[in-house]
């Protein structure tokens, strides 16, 4: 049972600042002072064509592109013939990305490439890769072959994009949202109750047998999601053993301390040493 966090994709090179942020979001970040994408992503814009001139950036580079450094392949490489299942509060896809089986992962927090209704007026969610092609496509950027996205040549972007990509839900014309947990509004689609089933299924199976629960970058902002079903799950079950690999934040109950492992550095380095 793996168990990933933001440390995860975060050692892939999904960094939401420095040079990565800096290439997208120059403008936004002169603008309005802010210097992470994370605290851009909750910055109350006057309009919605601004919202999501920001939002398509954020979207597109941390959804639609692939990782810098090849850390979800080495671990796809490490647990592809073994009885595996992925528990995430990561909403970037990257495990799918890498080859992983949609069948053994649950995204518990949402995805970044599904829109669902602001209200929301049902439990539909639908793709959005599309429409964030086309926004920012409209501020100017272009799409490399490879997927990449660049910032025009020579002249600032666009920080709106045409009030006619602003998306809308089909059935009660209410605004689209981003499908991702941040308040009782979040729609749980069929695809998200399947995966919950899944997830399940795969605990209760091995609820007595030999298991490693691996967890991978998983702080404390939702400990209850992963960590601490973790600690319990392992505390519960004598055939368990509870692996962390955390940068500067690898610990573990003293009740499961001598059926644990903890490692306290980068996850790419300590899988490649695996």
């Amino acid at each position: 049972m793996i168990g990933a966090g933001a440390g995860l994709s975060t050692s892939a090179g999904f960094l939401y600042t420095g040079e990565r942020f800096e290439k997208y979001f120059a403008d936004f970040s002169e603008k309005y002072g802010f210097h992470d994408m994370y605290s851009g992503g909750f910055y109350p814009y006057k309009t919605p064509e601004e919202h999501w001139a920001y939002w398509s950036r954020y979207i597109y580079i941390n959804r639609y592109t692939h990782t810098p450094g090849p850390v979800y392949e080495q671990l796809f490489d490490l647990v592809r013939d073994k009885d595996y299942f992925v528990l995430t509060t990561n909403v970037d896809h990257c495990f799918q990305k890498a080859g992983f089986d949609k069948a053994r992962l649950f995204y518990t927090q949402g995805d970044y490439g599904l829109f669902q209704c602001s209200r929301p007026c049902g439990k539909d969610t639908c793709d959005n890769e599309e429409v964030i092609r086309k926004m920012v496509l409209a501020q100017g950027f272009t799409i490399a072959g490879n997927g990449t996205l660049e910032p025009p040549e020579n002249k600032a972007p666009k920080m709106t994009v045409p009030a006619g990509l602003l998306p809308v839900c089909p059935k009660c014309g209410a605004p689209l949202t981003m499908n991702l947990r941040a308040d009782d509004t979040f729609v749980e689609d069929a695809g998200w109750q399947k995966a919950a089933k899944q997830y399940r299924e795969f605990v209760y199976s091995h609820r007595k047998g030999e298991i490693l629960f691996l967890e991978l970058g998983v702080g404390f902002n939702t400990p209850g999601i992963i960590k601490y079903n973790f600690w319990q799950m392992t505390a519960q079950n004598p055939k368990a053993i509870y692996a962390c690999v955390n940068y500067g934040e690898a610990y573990v109950p003293e009740e499961i301390a001598k059926r644990s492992v903890c490692i306290s550095g980068d996850i790419g380095a300590v899988l490649q040493k695996l």
